[in-house]
Parts: C-alpha cells; structure tokens; sequence
C-alpha cells in the first residue's frame, strides 16, 4: 500500500491511497446485521455509522473514528456463504472486472457506483474464492492499520497455489514470490515490492463445507485473550491459538460461521 502522512490514531499507519492489486477495504454479509455488529463491537472496539446502501443495509465499522471495515446485510432469498471478503484496489473496475473474466474468473456483483464512495465489483478466481473490486473515490478504504480490530493480512486458501497465483498474476500485476521452503505450498503477492497478500495450497486439508476461500486476519493484542472473549461472544474456535511465523494466530469465526484470524504480532 502507498503510504500518506495522516493522524492513525493508537500508533497505527494512516493511508490515503492504495496502490492496485492491494487489498484496501474488508467486508462481510450477514443475516442479522444488528447482532453482528454488537459482536464486533464488543471483540474489536468497533462502532459503526451507515455506509452505501446499493446493495441492501450497510454500515462502515470505526475504530477511535478511522474505517477499518464493513458490514452489510444479506436479502433474506440469498443464502450466499457468510464470510469476509477482501477488496482489492483498482484503477479502473471495469477494465480489471473485464480482464478477470477473461482469465477465466466470474463477476456475480457489478461493476456498479456504490453512490459518491466509489465503484465496485464482485467477482470469484478460477477455483470459486470470492474478492472484491473498488475503486476509491470519497472512500479510500481502510484508513489505519497496524493496530489492534484491523485488518493485518489476507490469504488466499486453496487446494494448489501455482495454477491460481497466474490468475492473480495476470489480473493485478503481482509479482509472485513461492516459498523457499518444498514443505509449504505458499506464494506471497507483491505490490512495488512489498508483500501484500498471500496464497496458501492445502491440498485435502481444505474444508469441504467452504472450498477456495480468502481469509481475512483481524490484529490483535493478546490472541489468547481475544479467542477467550470471542467465545464468550458466541464465536466458535476452529484452530486454538498457536505460534506461526507472522506471529501467535487462532482461526476462529463468528456466530452466523463468517471464518477469520486472530493474529498477535512478535513483540
């Protein structure tokens, strides 16, 4: 991501621009809109004010004033998969949108104006993982990170990374860098150098019930602490805190099944 001088509040890094192919924005579609933001209000902090509504209900979570995600309401006809998707920033949705078609990627949502915000599209990669598309106008996206209750990375789950990473390759301009390690199939996607984002084959070990999925890792500042509330909150735990090279990581998810990370960061 492109970094600009700004107030981030907590010692986070503010951002007014992303570069593209960065993701820049989270957000996730639920049944019941009010109990969702209640939980997360009370795991990360978040309060909420009312976003966009092209697409039904909508409201932008806040942390000490700063966006950091959103959250909408599904009709109640779609039962779509309730989970967090990543957007990822574009210059222009609707050539990006074109070009993830014919890379062989499907677009379910648009390109279409989300208002004065921006432009946007949904769309899924060649193996069925849902991402988004937006390009910023009033609303650049996440405006702080690095702090506790925001996004700190996303990561492609999928069966093989190789015949993927091309599609994103192609589509965003990533530069690719596979692991140096044979025991981890694992490709990191850079931006101008930077890591970004990430895309990890499990092969067998992917969960029959949710297929090729992004997920999303929320910063915190105790793992263990956070997995205890979010218990507590109704949230159910899928793999319990444990050390990783990013850090300490649980993936949990929240009470509609909306899977996510915990991450606390090296000290």
């Amino acid at each position: 991501m492109t970094e600009a001088p700004g107030t981030a509040g907590r010692n986070g890094e503010a951002h007014t621009r992303y570069a593209p192919g960065t993701p820049c924005w989270v957000s996730l579609m639920v049944h019941g809109l009010d109990t969702t933001e209640d939980f997360y209000r009370r795991l990360f902090g978040w309060e909420f004010q009312p976003g966009p509504q092209q697409l039904g209900p909508y409201a932008r979570a806040l942390l000490d004033g700063h966006q950091v995600a959103g959250v909408g309401q599904l009709p109640p006809d779609r039962q779509l998969p309730i989970a967090w998707t990543p957007y990822l920033a574009s210059d222009d949705v609707d050539h990006a949108a074109e070009t993830v078609r014919l890379c062989g990627g499907t677009l379910g949502v648009g390109p279409l104006d989300a208002a004065d915000a921006g432009r946007l599209a949904i769309g899924s990669d060649p193996s069925g993982a849902v991402f988004g598309l937006w390009q910023a106008a009033s609303h650049r996206g996440t405006a702080v990170t690095g702090v506790p209750g925001t996004p700190a990375w996303n990561e492609l789950v999928t069966f093989e990374s190789a015949g993927v990473a091309k599609f994103y390759g192609t589509v965003f301009g990533y530069e690719l860098e596979p692991a140096d390690s044979g025991d981890i199939d694992y490709v990191t996607l850079r931006v101008e150098g930077r890591p970004v984002a990430g895309i990890h084959g499990v092969g067998q070990a992917l969960p029959r019930d949710r297929g090729p999925h992004w997920m999303t890792y929320f910063q915190v500042a105790d793992t263990d602490e956070a997995v205890e509330r979010l218990a507590g909150l109704g949230g159910h735990v899928l793999t319990p805190p444990r050390d990783s090279a990013r850090g300490r990581v649980a993936t949990v998810s929240d009470p509609e099944g909306a899977r996510f990370s915990l991450l606390q960061s090296p000290r």
